[in-house]
């Protein structure tokens, strides 16, 4: 088993530079794909536009679907899912830097492990990749990947690969802003599907002030706390778990924003 496809999804906020260099990262993988889909969603710059016809001139295998209304990740997601060739799929964001040979790596993992989601952890870092701020480690077997989850996001979503048809089966990305991967990573799990992370970073992931501005706020907070409730409800949680994440939540959604990455980095990312 060696052939998958890349799913990537870029907006308009996006810099040229951090596209090309993000898909040339896949591109030029130990295990390269044979096919590679980028979803535009919405209108982007005349500059994206124009590097984007550059990189589909240069790499045969980019399929670049367009669509002028932005739909928000899940929904762009669950579009572009439908255009990759592949069963296994390796999602990528249009900002960050795969290792040479992440996909060597999990596409061993998928045989090994017979698993059908599989992840690793990623250095965090800013401006270079030479300034590494934190590493984002995750559990490594099904059984503690599945405990894990309870609490936090098991997987990594940026350098996560998964089954296109388990995903079909579990009902595909949801709108559920900020937690549109790991809704879909719970309702996996819980339908019987296997995950393992692999014990060793396969992907620079950019940071900054920005990246931690997004997980807070009043927006955040609600959104988080009605995603809770919502794995409450699905008795994927105890009381207890649902108490001690929500208690999690209000405490960093709230914080000022330097508070919040001093957290980050000394408390979630250990």
């Amino acid at each position: 088993m060696s052939q998958y496809s890349v799913l990537m999804s870029v907006y308009k906020k996006e810099e040229v530079m951090n596209l090309r260099t993000s898909v040339e990262s896949m591109m030029n993988q130990t295990l390269p794909p044979d096919d590679f889909v980028l979803y535009c969603d919405g209108t982007l710059t005349d500059e994206l536009y124009q590097e984007i016809e550059r990189l589909r001139l240069r790499y045969p295998i980019l399929n670049v679907v367009y669509n002028d209304v932005s739909l928000g990740l899940g929904k762009a997601l669950n579009n572009a899912i439908s255009y990759c060739k592949n069963d296994i799929i390796a999602r990528m964001d249009s900002d960050d830097i795969a290792k040479p040979d992440r996909m060597e790596n999990q596409m061993t993992a998928f045989i090994k492990y017979s698993a059908d989601i599989v992840s690793a952890p990623v250095e965090e870092f800013s401006g270079s990749t030479d300034n590494i701020i934190s590493v984002k480690n995750l559990p490594e077997t099904d059984e503690e990947i599945k405990e894990y989850s309870k609490r936090r996001n098991p997987f990594n979503h940026p350098c996560t690969c998964f089954r296109k048809h388990q995903v079909y089966m579990a009902g595909g990305y949801k709108d559920f802003p900020y937690f549109e991967d790991y809704y879909l990573w719970i309702r996996m799990l819980s339908g019987g599907c296997k995950g393992y992370n692999i014990q060793k970073p396969l992907l620079y992931m950019r940071s900054g002030k920005d990246m931690y501005k997004r997980r807070g706020g009043m927006k955040y907070t609600k959104s988080a706390l009605k995603f809770r409730r919502k794995m409450l409800k699905m008795k994927y949680c105890s009381v207890f778990d649902f108490l001690l994440s929500s208690c999690g939540h209000i405490l960093m959604g709230l914080s000022p924003n330097r508070l919040r990455m001093k957290m980050y980095s000394d408390v979630l990312r250990k």
